[in-house]
């Protein structure tokens, strides 16, 4: 399939050579609580899901429009890398065709968020202006361009195997990710979107939250609101920050191999938890994060989620 001179031989890491192993106790824990987790949050995410789609304010105001798209889009991506981890842990192969949804979804999620303080920069610092520019039809379109950034650079390695072997997509492999490209400039080019999306994302939050910080100082007229638009902006800053984590999952990832070299035990259980505490935990939290503030989605929530046990049903009032 390919040559000797800059293939996928010359950028496949010793990690991922595969180890045989039993599937004992350990592993079966960890294979649970890395599916019952992600499992327990996609629940609660499709419960939010069908509470914002109960009333039709929520699917008018661009704010929850972003906040279902990422209640949409990690679900999806915890469904696909709990599958592919799984299948990683037991050393099974899978076909290569789940990795665009897996890459897609991992980088839509940041860019979303990214969107939701570009959002709510408008609305705290150009709040007369707000519902000029913010409207459903230009989220819709804002969605649209995230999914064609997220996927572009995949699509173009997609377009470049097509031309150079066109059998190789429908083979399977391995879970890793260096198994996919046939050439290390597309490694490096991979690597070098992430920089690109690490970067414009990093931006974007620095600089929109410092606007709303100097705008939530100025027209606070007393300390008490000040506090609490700040506090506010810091909840926001750490979601947003734990998402752009997942960015490094693979750099934490090579210093791991590089620090284990031959302890290929210590290295999978070390992978392991740099899965959950990087790709895992982010997604379960920024729904929660951003759910259980806001005063009209979490009744809602909780009222759904309760399987409709309270008496009277939640009234929506959105600010």
């Amino acid at each position: 399939m390919a040559g000797s001179n800059g293939t996928t031989e010359d950028v496949s890491f010793t990690y991922q050579q595969i180890f045989k192993l039993d599937i004992d106790a350990g592993l079966s824990t960890k294979t649970a609580v890395a599916v019952l987790t992600s499992l327990f949050f996609c629940f609660v995410n499709c419960v939010m899901l069908f509470a914002l789609k109960s009333k039709r304010i929520f699917q008018e105001t661009p704010r929850y429009i972003l906040f279902g798209h990422m209640l949409m889009n990690d679900s999806v991506l915890l469904l696909v890398t709990t599958i592919m981890y799984t299948v990683a842990l037991c050393f099974l192969p899978i076909p290569k065709s789940i990795f665009f949804i897996s890459h897609c979804t991992f980088r839509n999620a940041p860019l979303t968020l990214a969107l939701m303080s570009l959002e709510r920069y408008v609305a705290i610092c150009f709040p007369l202006r707000h519902c000029n520019i913010a409207t459903p039809k230009r989220t819709g379109i804002a969605i649209g361009i995230i999914w064609f950034l997220s996927s572009i650079n995949f699509v173009t390695d997609i377009i470049f195997v097509l031309v150079v072997d066109p059998s190789y997509l429908a083979s399977i492999i391995f879970c890793t990710l260096e198994k996919l490209f046939l050439f290390k400039w597309q490694l490096d080019k991979y690597q070098a979107f992430d920089v690109l999306y690490f970067v414009s994302v990093a931006v974007i939050i620095i600089f929109t939250y410092i606007s709303i910080m100097i705008t939530a100082r100025s027209v606070s007229s007393d300390k008490d609101s000040a506090k609490k638009a700040l506090k506010t902006v810091l909840l926001h800053l750490i979601q947003l920050g734990l998402c752009l984590t997942s960015f490094l999952y693979t750099i934490i990832e090579r210093t791991l191999y590089m620090m284990t070299g031959s302890n290929s035990f210590l290295f999978i259980n070390l992978r392991y938890l740099n899965y959950l505490t990087v790709l895992i935990l982010p997604r379960c939290l920024s729904p929660l994060i951003y759910g259980m503030r806001d005063e009209a989605v979490w009744p809602l929530f909780k009222y759904f989620f309760c399987y409709r046990s309270g008496k009277v049903r939640p009234t929506v009032n959105v600010h």
